[in-house]
């Protein structure tokens, strides 16, 4: 099971996906061409060097044998190009028949050299099939059941009437069970990493998920504040205006409101998108200078952050600059490019703008740094106003800290950072499950096979004495590194060192106090196992260094031979057979490790980054469709209403009742837009957004704050300051707010003294009338034209007594 690869259920967490991992699947496709490789490389060899050593008279007989086992292994390799050609069925039996070929050709060939021949191949191949048909290990144990019978019945044929010897059946039963028990160790490490690797992939998913879901209702608040609240801001603050601009723009604001942002892809043209800034019309038309030196080919992103950027600085202009004219330039740099809008108006401290004011913060500066550009505000008072917004190409895009640009997909060097990362642990299990399964190959091979040769020919050492204690060395090399792998831990260096010196010894001693005539026989006990002692030991380092150790393991032995004269073509034939199966075999598991480690940890690492990638692009897209929608719903009861009847002249900006419903939306998007404050008293900057609006009509109002804030959770916020946003919009003269905190409570009151009745109260009234969901009373009285209402909230109590 692998979790953390499927998408989102609606509240943000990860479900289970049955299957394979990235890492397992390449683990399982790599051992199996190992496989297939090493039992046709070792079929070859030993079948050409087995032919050789065979009777001139039998050699026809023994080539009909192997060739048609050779042909069955130029099959099964070239089944790993085009694997849908071949059914399983096939390949199976094509398997069989390469050990059965083998076996049959013991007793045609005869001789000491065909035994060893027939036990190197049908050994090779039953240790390979574990690999090949690693999926399916009842296919490889019938594999090796049948390698088993095909050699008691080459040896029953080749030496009729003498019982057949079981040692290299043991001997074959243990390569088989090592075999598996290697590939399940490896097989568990690497399932192990992909899902430590899911695991970090779901938990950066949701990061990402959420940092883009952030930034798109940070560009959807900012395109609300350029559009709709300005609009209905504008109508709330009264009539004697040129109302001509406001159908058209009403329209606008709906197409923009219903747009759903962070999908822009591609790039586009600055110049034209400038082109289309709108100037104003009326009293409030702004003339714009443009100089503009292109083509300005950009990303969509920062593009469009651009342009509405200064959309929202042009209607500054027209607001409170004070002049009716304005310079609008742009020109390419350092592959991005550079805006600046500047006047000649009566200019401002910008230090001095609270936070709460939007035009600044959110449209031209959030809506830059969300992209990964840069904008800045220069003015003074008397001095006129400068704004300027800066983009410099995949440079900015690496800044973005939401990666608004293309939602879902990191920046390219985090991107590289992460699949470095993963690449890394995916690599450092591998390693720690490929040493852990040669460590006990070591072990097992050493404490059955190896003892047992040792104890059986005592009298054939010269002296015993040293074989016995290069045995005890070997063993001690092989518990210190299980003392380090079994903790998880790497093998240091010196130690590797020393470890390494003490096999090489052990290798030369066992070598030169055999006789010559027994090297690679059933006396040698240190020939096949001194090889894997040093294959857990630099399984860390390149294969050339594991082959050199090789060669001066197989020069130690060949030079002790040498010494005591040139052996014969038989010996040849019998060292060259025994090399190839053991050191051959060997050197090939090096080689598969290397290939695990610097091959397959790379590619799961890379399919673990695509599959992520895509991933988070789905729940992106699910979530933001998810929250587009939800955002809109919550609008269509209020605001979208009134710029639909706005923009088709339903309804009039004359009529007092429909300025002030605008004043009421306007100051429930005000309170909205400063939900998201990073600030000490989110209740209190709330009420404050909406006091702002009731300001800007010309209402007085004011505050009183008694007793120590508390925290306050958002929904409750919502329906605390709702009512006092409602009275607020729809008070003509003058108002007082008052926040009351005690330790259980916290009460927001409302007094006006000039409140306008109508539908807009009633229906607020409504609404607020009863206990919500957040258990928020409201209580309304009315009095002549005066209204009061209040909002309270009681925290529960943690143990379900209320002690106050």
């Amino acid at each position: 099971m692998r979790y953390g690869g499927g998408g989102g259920n609606g509240d943000g967490a990860t479900e289970p996906v049955e299957g394979p991992g990235s890492g397992e699947v390449l683990l399982n496709l790599a051992l199996e061409r190992f496989g297939v490789w090493l039992r046709s490389i070792v079929v070859c060899l030993c079948g050409a060097l087995g032919a050789v050593s065979a009777d001139a008279a039998d050699v026809p007989l023994a080539v009909s044998l192997l060739l048609p086992a050779f042909i069955a292994c130029c099959v099964r390799l070239y089944s790993l190009r085009r694997p849908s050609l071949f059914p399983l069925a096939l390949l199976w039996a094509s398997d069989a028949a390469v050990v059965v070929l083998a076996g049959l050709s013991q007793p045609v060939i005869g001789g000491d050299g065909a035994g060893v021949m027939v036990e190197a191949i049908v050994g090779i191949s039953v240790v390979a099939f574990q690999y090949e048909w690693a999926t399916r290990p009842v296919a490889g144990a019938a594999l090796a059941a049948l390698g088993a019978v095909v050699l008691v019945l080459g040896d029953v044929l080749h030496s009729p009437g003498h019982s057949p010897d079981l040692v290299p059946l043991l001997r074959m039963l243990i390569q088989v069970c090592l075999s598996r028990a290697a590939y399940l160790i490896v097989r568990a490490l690497a399932r192990a990493a992909d899902r430590a690797a899911a695991v970090r992939a779901a938990a950066r998913r949701e990061t990402e998920v959420a940092a883009v879901r952030r930034a798109t209702e940070r560009e959807y608040l900012a395109t609300l504040h350029d559009t709709a609240s300005a609009t209905l801001l504008m109508v709330s603050q009264g009539d004697g205006r040129d109302w001509s601009w406001l159908a058209p723009r009403a329209r606008q604001d709906l197409e923009a409101m219903s747009a759903m942002p962070g999908f822009e892809t591609g790039s586009v043209d600055l110049v034209a998108l400038l082109g289309c800034v709108p100037e104003g019309e009326g009293r409030t038309r702004v003339r714009l200078r443009t100089h503009i030196e292109g083509p300005l080919v950009i990303l969509s992103g920062p593009g469009l952050a651009m342009f509405n950027g200064v959309r929202e600085a042009v209607t500054n202009v027209a607001r409170h600059a004070g002049v009716r004219e304005a310079e609008l330039r742009a020109w390419p740099e350092a592959g991005g490019a550079v805006v600046e809008l500047s006047d000649a108006g009566g200019g401002f401290d910008p230090e001095s703008v609270p936070a709460r004011r939007r035009g600044i913060s959110g449209s031209v500066i959030g809506r830059m740094h969300a992209v990964g550009g840069s904008a800045s505000v220069t003015s003074r008072p008397g001095t006129g106003t400068r704004v300027q917004w800066r983009w410099h190409g995949q440079a900015g895009v690496s800044r973005a800290g939401d990666g608004a640009q293309t939602p879902g997909v990191p920046s390219r060097p985090r991107a590289r950072v992460r699949h470095t990362a993963d690449v890394r642990f995916i690599r450092g299990r591998l390693l720690h499950g490929t040493q852990l399964a040669v460590l006990l190959i070591s072990l097992v091979w050493q404490f059955t096979i190896s003892l047992r040769r040792l104890v059986v020919h005592q009298d054939v050492y010269r002296p015993a004495w040293a074989q016995t204690a290069a045995f005890v060395c070997l063993a001690a090399v092989a518990v210190l590194g299980a003392a380090y792998l079994l903790r998880g831990r790497r093998i240091p260096p010196a130690v590797r060192g020393w470890s390494l010196g003490s096999v090489l010894a052990v290798s030369a001693v066992c070598a030169f106090t055999l006789p010559p005539e027994q090297s690679t026989g059933a006396p040698d006990w240190a020939f096949g196992v001194v090889g894997w002692h040093a294959l857990f030991l630099l399984a860390d380092l390149r294969v050339k260094a594991y082959a050199a150790f090789l060669g001066a393991h197989v020069l130690f032995n060949a030079a002790a031979v040498f010494l005591f004269g040139a052996p014969t073509v038989t010996q040849w034939t019998v060292m060259g057979i025994s090399t190839t199966a053991s050191c051959g075999f060997q050197l090939s598991v090096a080689v598969l490790m290397s290939h695990l480690l610097q091959g397959t940890a790379p590619a799961a690492g890379t399919a673990a980054a695509l599959e992520e990638e895509l991933r988070t692009r789905e729940r992106i897209h699910e979530d933001m469709q998810r929250d587009h929608k939800e955002r809109y719903r919550a609008l269509t009861a209020t605001t979208v209403p009134l710029l639909v009847g706005l923009g088709h002249g339903a309804l009039s900006p004359h009529d007092e009742e429909v300025r002030l419903q605008c004043g009421v939306e306007a100051a429930r998007m005000r309170r909205l837009f400063a939900e998201g404050d990073a600030v000490s008293d989110p209740l209190l900057n709330e009420l404050r957004a909406c006091v702002e609006v009731a300001e800007h009509k010309g209402v007085t109002v004011d505050m009183a704050v008694r007793g120590r804030p508390g925290e306050v959770p958002v929904e409750v916020r919502r329906e605390l300051v709702d009512p006092v946003a409602v009275t607020l919009g729809r008070t003509r003269s003058t108002a007082r707010v008052t926040v009351v905190w005690t330790p259980r409570a916290v009460r927001v009151s409302v007094v006006s003294e000039d409140c306008a009745g109508g539908p807009g109260t009633g229906e607020a009234a409504r609404a607020h009338g009863r206990t919500t969901e957040a258990e928020v009373t409201v209580e309304r009285t009315t009095r002549g034209g005066s209204v009061w209402v209040e909002a309270g909230w009681r925290r529960p109590a943690v143990s379900g007594v209320d002690l106050t």
